[in-house]
Order: structure tokens, then sequence, then C-alpha cells
């Protein structure tokens, strides 16, 4: 179980709020990551709040988070549905939709896939903060179910249902009152596909648990570091390759459905397999760099790499754009392994100027209180008359 992040409202909330019933949807509480950690700080802006989700597995959940009374879709009482969640995703829409909030006035959901789509009793207002579209059918689909991603059957069924998955997504886009994006990235996706205008706030990075044990000098275990969900879109294989051809070292945190990556490493590539969260701040102070390959909707480690004081080496798309600057990062601009080479070589020259404060500056600008203040304006905004 980990720390508790708190249990009363960290702020006097504006009188409308304080009066609101409010419930709470996640599209699954099973691994604790980005999209979990946003929801632990909309949910300490509202300790009685209900949490509504599909899947729920309390072992990797903060204490803050069991606090709140978590009701779960039908789809939790199959077995095994909480290790092969993702072969569920034709039955989510139906699911979601049964799941009944009850009497409330104000319905918040974090959704990157159905959890938008929840049912809202009339006169409720829904605020929606999405971290992206219906993921595994937009833009995401070629790195879940592109060739060598899935079996074949799981491929070709996939591929028959994505135009009607994508139209229902649209369809239920209209139950929402007001949206609110984890980036700019993500916004315009939200005009495009829902031909509505969002909010962007940006999620918090946990500024008092990563910090920068010093703000001078270069990390000190000398290695490069990847972490993160081992998911296609994640690209460690490109980071992978890139090292195996420079030989300088990288360490890799994490687990997922992509470990075949980690089959066959160089010596100078480590897998360390999924860390504990007591971990990870040691981890990146003790890097000389976060490596970034992906695409991200947004992207939480690089900000935590950054509030360790360390630089970013990022593909230069996505939300990484809006996290990582010149001052504390390089970027490379194609997602090739020549291009990150060409970046990992341009690092030692960038390494030489860096300065572990302006990292650390950069990710101040990120705080929970600022996540916290900038919703409670939003939320408040959508129960006006």
């Amino acid at each position: 179980m980990l720390a508790t992040i708190g249990v009363e409202p960290p702020f006097e909330l504006p009188g409308a709020l304080q009066r609101a019933r409010v419930a709470l949807v996640h599209d699954w509480l099973i691994t604790w990551r980005g999209g979990e950690k946003v929801l632990a700080a909309m949910a300490e802006l509202f300790p009685r709040a209900p949490i509504f989700t599909l899947f729920h597995d309390p072992k990797d959940m903060p204490a803050s988070l069991e606090s709140h009374r978590i009701v779960t879709s039908v789809l939790d009482r199959l077995p095994g549905a909480r290790t092969r969640h993702r072969q569920l995703l034709p039955l989510m829409p139906g699911a979601i939709r049964l799941l009944d909030v009850g009497e409330v006035d104000l319905v918040v959901s974090s959704s990157h896939c159905v959890a938008k789509a929840i049912r809202v009793p009339k006169g409720a207002k829904h605020v929606s903060y999405v971290h992206a579209p219906l993921r595994y059918m937009w833009d995401r689909f070629d790195d879940y179910f592109g060739p060598g991603k899935a079996s074949l059957p799981v491929r070709l069924a996939a591929r028959a249902l994505r135009p009607g998955l994508r139209a229902w997504d649209v369809f239920t886009s209209a139950g929402v009152d007001r949206y609110v994006t984890n980036s700019a990235h993500v916004a315009r996706q939200v005009a495009e596909r829902y031909h509505r205008t969002a909010r962007v706030i940006h999620p918090p990075v946990e500024l008092e648990r990563f910090t920068a044990s010093s703000l001078e000098g270069t990390g000190e275990g000398g290695y490069f570091l990847c972490l993160g969900a081992l998911a296609p879109y994640k690209r460690i294989d490109l980071a992978i390759e890139a090292f195996k051809r420079s030989g300088r070292e990288l360490w890799i945190a994490g687990s997922g459905q992509s470990g075949q990556w980690l089959d066959d490493l160089p010596p100078n590539v480590k897998a360390l397999g999924q860390v504990s969260d007591d971990q990870l701040p040691a981890l990146y102070r003790n890097a000389r760099a976060l490596v970034f390959p992906g695409v991200e909707d947004f992207g939480i480690t690089p900000l935590e790499a950054q509030a360790c004081g360390r630089p970013v080496i990022a593909f230069a798309e996505g939300g990484a754009l809006e996290t990582v600057t010149g001052k504390t990062g390089v970027f490379f601009r194609e997602q090739t392994v020549d291009s990150l080479l060409t970046a990992l070589a341009e690092f030692d020259a960038f390494e030489a100027g860096f300065e572990p404060g302006d990292a650390r500056e950069q990710a101040q600008g990120f705080s929970k209180a600022s996540f916290q203040r900038a919703l409670i304006d939003e939320l408040s905004a959508a129960l006006v008359p």
C-alpha cells in the first residue's frame, strides 16, 4: 500500500462545490501510473466522493484512493478480468453505461478510454478530464493492433470493431458539459474528433517527493534511464537499439505487454523490472538523463526527472514539447535510431552547460496546487446556472 496523499480538501472550496454531491469516474484502477495520480489529486478535493470504475485492484492503489467508496462494473466480476482487461475492450462501452452514479450534482470523469461516456443524471453537470480520446481506437490503434503487436484473430477483430467504437466515442462526447485535457496536444484531438473546445490543465508532479539531491553536477550513476510501462507506443525498443549501437549504459525500469523488448539485451543495457515508488527518486537523481522516445499525450516522467534536477532526451512530439525546454533537455526530430543517436551525441555538449536548477524550476510550474486550483475554477464554472 502506498503512502496516503491526504484525505482532507487542501483548499477552501467555493460554496457551490462544497454543497455539490460529486461522483468521480476513472477507466480502471489496476496500476498506479500517471492517470491514477491525476485522479488522486482530484479525489483529494472531494474526500467523500465515490469513485466509479470498470476494474479495481486495491493492491497497488494508495490509501487516499482506497478511503473512497469504489464501485466497479460487471466486468470486474469476470475471472481474470483485471489481468486481461484490454481484451474486454468491446464490452467496455456497455459496462460503463451500466454504472449508476446515483443522485449527484456533478460528475468528474478521468478518461483515456470510455470513462467520459458514463451516464449522468438529469440536471447534473459532467466535466471530463481527457488524457486521450479512446486511445486504442484512434491514434494508438497500430501501436496495439498493428502487425506483430497482437495475434491475427485479435487484430482482425479490432479492425472490424474500430469504426463502430470510434463512432460511439464521438456520439457519447455530447454527454460532457465541459472538457479539460492534460495537454494542448490532446486538446487538438478533442477539437478534431469531438468538435469541442477544451481547457488545458497539465497534470501535477509530486514536487515534495521528487527532489534534487543537489543543484550541481551530473548524475552520479553514469547511466541513462528509460522508465514507465512497456507499452508499444513507448518505443523502448528504439532506445535499446540506439544504446546497443552507442555502447552507452542504459537502465530500463518498468514492465508491461511489450516485455519481449527486454529479451536478449546487450551487456550495456540493464532491465530493472518493476521498481517500487520508493526507488524512483534515487533512480532519477543518479541518471545522466531520462530518455523519452515515445509520443505521449502528456507524459509525467520528464517532469519527475526534471524535479530531481535531471535533463531529458525526448522525441519532439506530443506532451514532451510542453514540459521540456531547450534549457532542460535535447530533442530528436525523427522517431528513428539514427535520430536518437544524433541526440545522444549532441547531449555531451549540452550536458557540459546544463544547470540542474533550471530543470527543477521548470518542474515547479506543474505543482499539485496549481492543478487543483485550475480544476476548482473549471468545476465551479460548470455549476453556474
